[in-house]
């Protein structure tokens, strides 16, 4: 849950910086837009909140490979991911790991989702800083844990990871992350 709430603090700062202009930006990555990439990472924190609470969210708008989860985010996108954190927080402490959810049809120990919404979160800040042009630097500790956990993941679709790149030959660990993931590194990050 650390991980998690590291890499959530880490989106929020990058969205709190997005100037209001870029929210409709498409990613260079994706059919989605900075607010759809927002939409679906709010979407991830309200299901995990929903699994680790026990309550119904049946909301389909923002998961992996929606076409348009900026519904979720309308308006003021930055204000709305805000509500919906503060919203959210107490649902997700430290226990989580250990509660199991109903996950398509079958019981979940929610440890074993965790990585995934912690990859997910740390790319897409990438991808958000990237399309609105606000500097990033993801944090390290987290780089070298989902980049270790998506190699051993077979998620390669283009709903997850895109196709790998070759990351230049002297890139640093963050480049060839995103490289395998499918991102170039751009020179705002």
């Amino acid at each position: 849950m650390e991980q998690y709430r590291v890499a959530q603090h880490g989106f929020g700062e990058v969205v709190a910086r997005v100037p209001g202009d870029r929210w409709d930006a498409p990613l260079p990555c994706s059919a989605w837009t900075t607010r759809d990439v927002a939409g679906h990472v709010l979407w991830g924190r309200r299901m995990l909140w929903a699994w680790a609470t026990g309550a119904d969210y049946a909301e389909t708008a923002g998961q992996p490979g929606a076409p348009n989860p900026g519904v979720l985010c309308p308006g003021d996108a930055a204000a709305t991911w805000r509500r919906a954190y503060a919203d959210t927080a107490g649902g997700l402490d430290s226990d989580v790991p250990s509660r199991v959810a109903l996950i398509d049809g079958g019981e979940v120990v929610l440890a074993s989702v965790l990585p995934a919404f912690v990859a997910d979160t740390l790319v897409h800040t990438w991808d958000v800083a990237g399309a609105a042009g606000v500097p990033v630097s993801l944090d390290q500790r987290l780089v070298t844990i989902v980049f270790a956990w998506a190699r051993s993941t077979p998620l390669r679709r283009p709903e997850f990871f895109g196709p790998e790149l070759t990351p230049p030959t002297n890139a640093g660990e963050t480049t060839r992350m995103l490289a395998f993931l499918g991102r170039e590194a751009s020179p705002v990050g």
